[in-house]
């Protein structure tokens, strides 16, 4: 009998790390549809304290990219800030919530000194924008829960599909100083997978389908959700880092997995408010 030669240390290890890191990335996958859909179908505090506690970490994730002075008073500070913009955007007061945050924002800039001040600043608004934007459409009278599982249509559509469509046709880069693996392809079968997948969740809703205005919001909110998803790698390169953090296993931070969901999120919530009003975002997101 012949005997094979011995597999080197990296070829050994290398089958063997990436069985493993399958097992954590598919189970933290799992752990956080069933968690968002859960805390969705909840409503009230449950999908309030969910959405927040998501805030806070890529609150903390950013303080931490980027550095500068007065850690604590950026850290809990500004924690606290988010925290008190979740509550008013629970009891339905979405103008205070919002000026809250604007404030809070502003104040941290002013009170700083330093090259990082502004991205400080920026770190608070960019994550009490995502509470104040899911709780208030979540709360809408009218198609709150639809709103918000369309969101999700759009943007894991968009971003599943876009790996996908980039992978097996290639082609020309979308952005290759910020993000080398992006192609245009995959942008273009990205966000049309994503529209048609938040037309069929409209359709399993029961919404009154208008298929051209849908197809068209989801076409632009799965684009914007890809620069949303661009912002933050020009963020990490800005940066120096590979991921946000390691706070969830296999798949880096939670701005790694919400960067799309918080662009897509506020102009939901802007086209929402600006239709709508603020009792019934959801039908002026869908009924046009």
């Amino acid at each position: 009998m012949i005997e094979q030669p011995a597999a080197s240390p990296k070829q050994a290890t290398k089958p063997q790390s990436i069985l493993g890191d399958l097992g954590p990335r598919l189970l933290s996958a799992i752990v956080m549809v069933v968690a968002a859909l859960g805390s969705l179908f909840a409503g009230g505090f449950v999908f309030t304290a969910f959405w927040l506690a998501a805030a806070v970490a890529i609150h903390w994730e950013w303080q931490r990219m980027t550095g500068g002075p007065s850690e604590k008073i950026r850290l809990y500070g500004g924690g606290l800030l988010i925290a008190l913009v979740a509550g008013l955007a629970g009891l339905g007061a979405y103008d205070s919530a919002l000026l809250l945050l604007m404030g809070g924002a502003v104040s941290l800039a002013l009170y700083q000194s330093g090259a990082t001040r502004f991205w400080n600043a920026g770190g608070i608004f960019y994550a009490g924008a995502l509470v104040l934007a899911v709780v208030f459409l979540r709360n809408s009278t009218f198609l709150g829960i639809e709103s918000i599982l369309w969101l999700f249509a759009i943007v894991w559509g968009t971003d599943i599909m876009a790996y996908f469509g980039g992978r097996l046709i290639g082609g020309p880069k979308l952005c290759p100083r910020i993000s080398p693996a992006k192609t245009w392809s995959g942008f273009i079968v990205g966000i049309s997978c994503g529209a048609l997948l938040g037309l069929g969740v409209l359709w399993l809703r029961d919404v009154p389908l208008q298929p051209v205005p849908f197809l068209l919001l989801g076409l632009f909110a799965g684009a914007l959700a890809q620069g949303g998803d661009l912002f933050e790698s020009f963020m990490k390169r800005r940066y120096g880092m590979k991921d946000s953090s390691r706070l969830i296993p296999g798949h880096g931070g939670v701005m790694d997995r919400l960067d799309g969901f918080i662009a897509a999120a506020v102009l939901a919530a802007l086209i929402g408010a600006q239709r709508g009003g603020p009792i019934a975002p959801g039908n002026g997101l869908f009924i046009w």
